[in-house]
């Protein structure tokens, strides 16, 4: 299990760096299908992990070349907080399988946005 976590925290970690993703996209589906974790314990996993600030030398990477607006960063950290509570009490309240198609429309939502304005 170990290299199993190690593995979904390094795949996460590259398209973070490339994409800027990482928890929702990479590590809660990949805890779910390959470390055979429930949902709402993958959610909570992600967001453990992305407590720390995991992305620091991302983030330092992206500052040095002037690609990182911090006052945006900031004000979306604040709705992040916000949200995030707010969205862990609603997580709580629905069934796996309701996470489950919820996560899967709005990835499909995603995926025909970028296909669309490309």
């Amino acid at each position: 299990m170990t290299l199993i976590y190690l593995a979904i925290g390094a795949l996460a970690g590259v398209l973070s760096g490339i994409f800027g993703i990482g928890g929702g996209i990479v590590i809660v589906p990949a805890l779910v299908f390959l470390a055979r974790v429930p949902q709402k314990t993958a959610i909570g996993t992600s967001l453990a992990a992305l407590l720390l600030p995991v992305g620091a030398l991302g983030v330092w990477t992206y500052w040095k070349a002037g690609h990182v607006d911090v006052r945006g960063a900031l004000l979306i950290a604040t709705g992040l907080l916000v949200g995030a509570y707010g969205g862990s009490l609603l997580g709580q309240s629905l069934g796996d399988t309701a996470l489950r198609r919820s996560f899967a429309v709005l990835l499909v939502a995603v995926a025909v946005e970028l296909w669309v304005t490309t």
